[in-house]
């Protein structure tokens, strides 16, 4: 049978959603499925068995899965012991810096459990409360959404992912180190849009820029960001728009024009949808006492 295609609906800024400590059952497992996503899966509580890659997995408290993203998997409840996991789900560009440290790469432990077929680790005790402790920050940044809740969201993740990283059964001696995150024409592309998405291109611009064909660029671009270049460059000129706003005295759709918004009722849906406000909202509200 043919793998469903799990759904997800993030925020584009944002590409990182946490299901934490679920009590999962029969009822709420997915059959055979894939995602673009990375995903971590913590079991905390229960014992059960996991399918990834054409193997099976023993499920019991301490162990930690390292799911790469279009990567086959299932999980199978224990009627009489169910498991008790959170699963974490990012973009890998949810977590790339504009420096790398050498011989390290975030996402390593991923690459390798991919090429190497081990998926699973087993954490020390000490490391499981470690785990566990930050994944609890991480569902109650989430939730609560204070100010700066993105950024601690990501810098625990980031840890989460040191941690990995510096596990021995993590690591494969035998490979040189990677320090990119991505094919160095997706990173590029990335930069460009990020320095001017309005003057950026489009899919045909980039990807015969990168020498790729389009439909390669837009799968690995969805691989690498969680989303569509279109919704990518879409975030970025708002990101844009946001600055402005608050940079100059222009007016509202002065600047929206000027970031590349040729329908201003488009212009005004995004920023609400992306933002949670209006634009002249979102600057009163810096400009305010």
């Amino acid at each position: 049978m043919k793998p469903m295609r799990k759904p997800f609906r993030l925020d584009p800024i944002f590409p990182f959603e946490i299901v934490f400590e679920q009590l999962r059952t029969t009822r709420n497992e997915l059959p055979d499925h894939l995602h673009d996503l990375y995903e971590l899966v913590y079991i905390h509580r229960g014992n059960g068995t996991i399918f990834i890659d054409n193997a099976l997995y023993e499920q019991k408290p301490g162990d930690l899965f390292l799911i790469p993203g279009n990567t086959i998997h299932r999980a199978f409840s224990n009627a009489a012991e169910p498991v008790v996991s959170t699963a974490v789900f990012f973009a890998p560009a949810f977590i790339r810096s504009e420096w790398v440290d050498d011989g390290y790469a975030p996402l390593k432990g991923f690459d390798i459990a991919r090429h190497k077929g081990r998926y699973k680790l087993s954490l020390p005790d000490e490391l499981q409360q470690r785990f566990q402790s930050v994944l609890s920050d991480i569902d109650r940044e989430t939730k609560s959404k204070e100010v700066g809740y993105r950024h601690a969201v990501r810098m625990q993740l980031q840890r989460l992912l040191l941690w990995v990283n510096r596990i021995p059964a993590a690591r494969d001696p035998d490979s040189n180190a990677n320090t990119r995150i991505g094919p160095h024409w997706m990173l590029d592309a990335m930069r460009e849009i990020d320095r001017d998405p309005v003057q950026a291109g489009g899919l045909a611009e980039l990807s015969a820029k990168a020498g790729v064909t389009a439909p390669h660029f837009s799968r690995v671009f969805k691989q690498f960001t969680g989303m569509n270049l279109i919704d990518y460059v879409t975030v970025k000129r708002i990101v844009r728009v946001k600055s402005l706003l608050l940079a100059s005295d222009d007016n509202v759709e002065a600047i929206a024009l000027e970031c590349g918004f040729q329908s201003l009722p488009h212009f005004y849906l995004t920023f609400k949808k992306l933002t949670g406000m209006t634009p002249r909202a979102y600057r009163n509200s810096y400009l305010e006492p």
